[in-house]
């Protein structure tokens, strides 16, 4: 896959993960348990809607907490996601999920809680960090949405460090799932189609996006995705870059597409407007100086990596 996105350029974010994710170690009970006793061992937390950062007089909020403090917010041992450490074998990091609410995490001292989509605008954390806590949330959210088994609805127990679910009922056995999704820039020359899902924020326009269907490729899910939402046929797609989009846990396939016809036809209700604009419009949007308000995404995601570069003129 083409690499067009520099970092230096475009401070996109959850790309930068780091970790040692030891997959040939995970299985092993007896070293998972030795990296989450070690002293140097952090401990990601999240409720089921914000992560746990703690706070520290005259320091910076950090992701990690020490095992002691995270029993003692209400995590359990037995529910660790492993999450990797540092190529060096130091720094282990795991991360899980505790009961407490947002309002009695605001209750307490020494800690704070902030979603991640939030954390990621304001750029405060290192993008390490970042990466890491893409990964915990995508985690967490399976095991907490595959509590029983898919096969015969027992209870699930979590296995391989939290990279499987065990049923002990059928035997059952129930791996993490990433969903692709296409992402994608479609251009007429000068002209590039942007969209406004209902879901965002008011006055936002951005790319095109659709979740991949078994059987297809890239560029078919491209080609459908655009006819489907807005009734543009495309022909050749190009594919640059790719993001983990923890929301819940998508990972996001960027692409470019050259329209083959132009008219816009909405026929269900994926976006509640969507029109063709130029790139003094763009401009304006990126500017903010669009007179109806319009603006184009934040430069967290990979939508705002696809429309500045072909502002720029890198693609194209």
């Amino acid at each position: 896959m083409t690499a067009l996105f520099s970092q230096a350029r475009h401070p996109m974010s959850f790309v930068d993960n780091v970790l040692d994710r030891q997959s040939v170690q995970r299985p092993n009970a007896d070293w998972i348990t030795a990296r989450l006793d070690s002293s140097d061992a952090g401990i990601v937390l999240s409720t089921e809607t914000q992560f746990v950062l703690a706070t520290f007089p005259e320091a910076d909020p950090s992701i990690r907490h020490s095992l002691q403090g995270a029993l003692a917010l209400g995590a359990k041992r037995e529910e660790m996601i492993f999450l990797g450490q540092n190529d060096d074998g130091t720094a282990p990091l795991f991360a899980t999920a505790i009961a407490k609410t947002d309002e009695a995490i605001e209750a307490l001292d020494g800690v704070t809680g902030i979603d991640l989509r939030t954390l990621a605008i304001q750029g405060d954390l290192p993008r390490e960090d970042l990466g890491a806590l893409a990964q915990a949330r995508a985690m967490i959210h399976w095991h907490r949405t595959h509590k029983f088994c898919s096969r015969c609805g027992h209870p699930s127990d979590l296995a391989d460090a939290g990279y499987r679910r065990e049923c002990v009922s059928c035997g059952g056995q129930h791996f993490p799932r990433t969903d692709p999704c296409v992402i994608m820039l479609i251009t007429d020359g000068d002209r590039a189609l942007l969209g406004r899902p209902p879901r965002l924020a008011e006055g936002i326009f951005t790319t095109l996006a659709g979740f991949m269907e078994p059987g297809e490729t890239i560029e078919q899910a491209v080609r459908r995705e655009t006819m489907e939402e807005a009734g543009i046929a495309v022909g050749d797609v190009q594919i640059v870059a790719n993001q983990p989009w923890p929301f819940p846990a998508n990972l996001m396939l960027g692409c470019y597409g050259t329209a083959t016809s132009t008219h816009i036809n909405l026929e269900d209700d994926e976006l509640e407007a969507c029109r063709w604009c130029d790139r003094a419009e763009v401009q304006q949007m990126m500017d903010g100086t669009h007179p109806a308000g319009d603006r184009i995404p934040p430069s967290i995601s990979i939508a705002y990596q696809l429309i500045t570069d072909w502002m720029a003129g890198r693609i194209g």
